[in-house]
């Protein structure tokens, strides 16, 4: 990849995964069984980051006025190929605070510039398969301070799990972007962020991926 070449983006779709670890579920355990559901899902709960909201590596995010910050969803995302997937993104699928993970509003997920994009994919088979993603650990730091480690072992739905259990209802194609989901921390929320932050993905084997978020600016 030369210097000049233009940052990766998604081709296709890129589908998010809700409740797919297991502090977020516990945590969201006991409402599972009040209506309208009245029972824990029994297919992953998706939702999709439509193309406006594909922002690159080095790209600032405007918090939206009157917004508690904004969330940051440190994730991997599994790129398909033509038989599967066939290389992970380093991603951050950026939301604003909300109060439903059963079926949050696409305006505090599809917002302009909500899911962080790295320059370059790393190819699968470079990481150790799929099942090799369980030993990966992603780390969030905020102005440069450590404030969160997502260890992918937590996953309710390993990475094989989620693309069979997907695939029980719906096809993905070459250049979909499956995430494997993105963790709570100790507090029970996602680090939150404010204008003036800047937010750090890291993860061995991935180069960082950061995003400066600013004031949002009223026409």
């Amino acid at each position: 990849m030369t210097h000049d070449s233009p940052p990766w983006q998604p081709a296709g779709t890129v589908y998010g995964c809700l409740l797919n670890f297991r502090a977020e579920y516990a945590q969201w355990a006991p409402q599972m069984h009040q209506p309208p559901y009245k029972a824990p899902p029994q297919a992953p709960v998706l939702y999709v980051k439509t193309a406006n909201t594909f922002n690159p590596d080095g790209g600032t995010l405007a918090v939206p006025a009157g917004a508690e910050g904004v969330e940051a969803g440190a994730t991997l995302g599994l790129v398909m190929g033509e038989q599967g997937p066939v290389a992970c993104a380093l991603l951050n699928d950026f939301s604003l605070p909300h109060s439903s993970y059963f079926r949050p509003p696409v305006k505090f997920r599809c917002r302009d510039g909500f899911l962080g994009t790295p320059v370059q994919t790393v190819p699968l088979a470079d990481l150790g398969g799929l099942s090799a993603l369980a030993g990966l650990q992603l780390q969030v730091l905020v102005n440069g301070v450590l404030c969160q480690t997502v260890d992918l072992s937590q996953l309710v739905r390993p990475a094989a799990a989620l693309l069979t259990d997907v695939g029980e209802f719906m096809g993905l194609r070459a250049g979909d972007v499956l995430m494997l989901g993105t963790d709570i921390g100790a507090e029970g929320r996602r680090p939150r962020l404010q204008a003036g932050d800047t937010v750090e993905i890291r993860a061995p084997g991935f180069a960082p991926l950061r995003h400066t978020l600013i004031t949002e600016t009223l026409a």
